[in-house]
């Protein structure tokens, strides 16, 4: 049985790869704060199965983690000279292969779709081939290294390194961005473990007039964008709004449509990632890999539709949700 810690154990020693070869790039100035970063996160990803088992302490991830902030707070980390090739050569490149490029990227969900629906039921010897419960992200692994495979048939790449060194370009470009959404996603469960959510229930009715549908949308969804604002991560904000408003305000008290109320609150929550640098992997990884002059032109560009799109939920919500 191919089990998920299998492909975990496998991004864990891309990054430690990725961070030896970082370690032996002298163009970087910061090449050792740069491995020292990635190594220590591939690290984790082995050492948190024994903590996951309980064979291992967790304090120990927990330094990690301290570390990486540090590494990355205090700008130890840097980007050394790109591997790829001249960009005169990757346009030559692009215009031979036309729309053909885009068959590793389509691997991927292909893959992943055929684990998570077709392989999900074989079996061999009556144990099944793949972890149940986890078919889903053992078939994005999978797919991943379908892709790597087509990909180097494609263009007739015959060197593993060559992808190794693209890859690891791409890291230093992303930076510590790349772990921000992983962080901010255990926000939403922190803050809710801490009471937030019920604070924020307990000031809301005090300060909501009874019976006001609209008004108790309007704060929902406002809540939902600006906390995801602040969190940078809609699924961060979801439990902290929906325990405060969502679920006794206006399911329980103004009998709301519960999948409606929630649905659209979420999009309520992606309005808000879309004007935020905390959502790093939506607005500033983007900006970063393309080399933009603006960081934040991402964010400027998509501000009229978040808003837009913000007073759309609030009515939809309050015509169709009840």
């Amino acid at each position: 049985m191919i089990k998920s810690e299998y492909f975990f154990w496998l991004v864990g020693a891309v990054f430690i790869v990725m961070a030896a070869q970082m370690a032996m790039d002298r163009t970087n100035p910061k090449r050792f704060g740069s491995a020292g970063f990635w190594g220590l996160l591939g690290a984790a990803f082995f050492y948190s199965t024994g903590v996951v088992d309980k064979s291992l302490p967790a304090e120990p991830l927990g330094v990690a983690v301290l570390v990486l902030i540090v590494l990355g707070g205090f700008g130890l980390t840097g980007k050394g000279e790109s591997h790829t090739p001249p960009r005169e050569k990757r346009v030559a490149s692009a215009a031979r292969f036309g729309n053909k490029l885009f068959l590793p990227a389509l691997t991927i969900p292909v893959v992943a779709m055929i684990c998570a629906t077709l392989v999900k039921n074989w079996k061999i010897g009556g144990e099944p081939v793949l972890e149940p419960g986890y078919e889903t992200i053992l078939g994005l692994g999978v797919g991943a290294i379908a892709a790597l495979a087509v990909g180097m048939v494609l263009l007739r790449e015959r060197k593993v390194s060559v992808p190794l060194h693209s890859g690891r370009n791409m890291l230093e470009s992303m930076g510590w961005a790349l772990l921000l959404p992983q962080l901010l996603s255990v926000l939403g469960s922190i803050f809710q473990t801490a009471g937030v959510g019920d604070q924020v229930g307990r000031i809301t009715e005090a300060v909501l007039p009874d019976g006001q549908r609209l008004v108790a949308v309007a704060v929902y969804c406002c809540g939902m964008a600006l906390f995801t604002i602040v969190m940078g991560n809609a699924f961060a904000a979801f439990p902290v709004m929906t325990a405060a408003i969502g679920w006794p305000v206006l399911i329980e008290q103004m009998n709301g449509n519960a999948p409606a109320v929630l649905a659209i609150g979420m999009l309520c929550g992606f309005c808000g990632t879309l004007v935020t640098p905390m959502a790093a992997n939506f607005n500033l990884v983007p900006a970063a890999l393309l080399e933009l002059k603006d960081q934040y032109g991402p964010i400027k560009a998509q501000l009229p539709t978040a808003a837009a799109l913000l007073v759309c939920n609030v009515v939809i919500m309050a015509l169709f949700a009840f």
